[in-house]
């Protein structure tokens, strides 16, 4: 009961962001459990999205859709945006810990939810011409948002509006710094690897 409680709420959340994050991290209105099911949600309506979408507007070959690769694709972005967004507040002041960005950021996606689930049966009954209401929601579900994404970090942290835009601003470096680095340490990985498995055909072959 209290999963589905948090569940509703977040539709309070999504119409009414300022009071609605402020009561999430101070009314304790939010939890982890459901911070987890509705990126699971999230994942689960792209995944159905890739498969079910209209032929009309689905590019998408079926033979080469990777579940996995798309669970990842929302999973992972998530929780970069989750760290960014703990390490640079951490150095600004900020007032959330990672729990509180942890669930203002989840109940943030419930929008991509929302919407995504009613466009999946609206891309199979409408013609070409009317794509551009396809699109249009589209648009809208992932600008909501990225407002709500905005406007939760404004509450969490009690930052103004301003400092709140710089923060989102260090937030996406620090997503891409993180990316840089990630990627610099399997290279190196990789490079350790090929190194001493060198030698170790070396000493093999000289015994």
């Amino acid at each position: 009961m209290e999963v589905l409680g948090s569940l509703r709420y977040s539709l309070y959340m999504i119409f009414h962001p300022f009071d609605g994050f402020w009561d999430l991290k101070h009314e304790k209105r939010g939890n982890l459990k459901t911070a987890m099911i509705i990126v699971a949600m999230v994942a689960a309506t792209f995944i159905l999205r890739r498969q079910l979408t209209g032929f009309i507007l689905n590019e998408v070959k079926l033979s080469e859709l990777n579940i996995i690769v798309e669970i990842l694709s929302i999973v992972l972005p998530f929780f970069l945006w989750c760290v960014a967004n703990w390490c640079v507040t951490t150095l600004m002041d900020g007032e959330g810990s990672f729990r509180d960005i942890v669930i203002t950021s989840a109940y943030a996606l419930v929008p991509l939810v929302l919407i995504n689930v009613p466009l999946i049966i609206f891309s199979n009954i409408i013609t070409l011409e009317e794509a551009a209401f396809y699109s249009f929601f589209d648009v809208l579900s992932l600008v909501w948002t990225v407002i709500l994404l905005i406007l939760g970090t404004s509450v969490v942290h009690q930052y103004s509006l301003t400092r709140t835009f710089l923060t989102c601003i260090c937030i996406v470096v620090g997503m891409g710094l993180i990316i840089f680095i990630a990627l610099l340490f399997f290279s190196l990985l990789q490079q350790m690897y090929a190194f001493f498995y060198t030698i170790y055909q070396e000493i093999a072959l000289r015994l």
